[in-house]
């Protein structure tokens, strides 16, 4: 009880004012970066063989940021390293092929990355895939194939290349969750759960390394890339209609990616703590805000079509 009462004290008590004082002393003695140099800076990007990170990495080397380019498709992956060095001749560039739903592979690329850079400046993981179908059409399996590369490896580079990071002054992390890391809709259980666990890990991380290195979540909506086409399908799901639904939703995928990476880019450059990309993002959002237990209601009201299965 009486460890109880000291507890409660209020602003005038001596435990209230210490804690008041303290809060406030915290909240000084935390340091605002300054805004991210690009130029001469090395930057580690993975899912860079098309979509946001392809122009993520072009963007990046037109402000003079030398590049680690990851995924897993080999073919692709050089034709975007070979674009780069074309049209920015004295940017390094690096290429590395891995599979981020191995664990194993993970823990080699990061080693990989640490042996050949001594100097990482900006961590961007932005890899990331999409399966179709409901928590009762979803094997454990498939589940554990999205948490893998869009939840657990990020938070494996992270871990093994913060203490790289925190060498170099000003440093910053990028985690794409996504849309869905916002809003939970029916059929997207496996990759809701993946990108609203990224978003929760880039928060904590955030406030952990407030005034060491900056820390991005970014939200995108329906930007133009290929995930609803490279999207699975759920092994309990209808193959066929499921198909058909997420060619559907790649129509409706519109804001151009070269745009999209340009956000991310401003919002890593002015330490933006989270990046919403698209209106297709921001409403949504705003629903969640208003309503946290009846936004999927109101998102169907506004978007009929949003309710449809696959």
């Amino acid at each position: 009880m009486a460890e109880g009462a000291a507890g409660t004290e209020g602003p005038e008590g001596a435990a209230g004012t210490a804690g008041t004082e303290g809060a406030a002393g915290a909240a000084r003695a935390t340091p605002r970066l300054a805004p991210f140099r690009f130029n001469g800076a090395v930057a580690v990007v993975t899912g860079a063989a098309g979509g946001m990170g392809e122009q993520l990495a072009y963007g990046l080397a037109l402000k003079g940021t030398h590049l680690v380019l990851v995924d897993r498709d080999a073919e692709r992956l050089a034709t975007v390293a070979q674009t780069v060095t074309r049209r920015r001749p004295e940017i390094r560039v690096r290429t590395l092929v891995a599979d981020l739903s191995d664990a194993d592979a993970v823990a080699k690329l990061a080693a990989e990355i640490m042996d050949a850079e001594p100097v990482v400046n900006l961590l961007i993981n932005n890899a990331g895939v999409a399966l179709a179908g409901t928590f009762a059409q979803t094997s454990a399996e498939e589940s554990d194939w999205v948490m893998a590369v869009n939840f657990a490896a990020p938070v494996a580079l992270t871990r093994a290349l913060l203490p790289r990071l925190r060498e170099s002054a000003g440093s910053h992390i990028v985690n794409t969750s996504s849309l869905f890391g916002l809003i939970a809709p029916p059929g997207q259980s496996a990759y809701s759960a993946s990108k609203f666990a990224l978003r929760g890990f880039t928060e904590a991380l955030r406030h952990e390394l407030a005034g060491e290195v900056g820390v991005t979540c970014v939200h995108p909506g329906g930007i133009k890339t290929r995930i609803a086409l490279d999207a699975r399908v759920a092994s309990g799901a209808d193959q066929e209609r499921s198909e058909q639904a997420m060619r559907a939703f790649n129509k409706v995928l519109t804001y151009p990616a070269d745009r999209a990476a340009a956000r991310i880019i401003e919002g890593v450059r002015r330490r933006r703590g989270r990046v919403l990309i698209a209106m297709s993002a921001r409403v949504p959002d705003l629903l969640a805000r208003l309503f946290p237990a009846t936004y999927w209601d109101a998102f169907v009201r506004l978007n009929p079509r949003a309710n449809r299965r696959g």
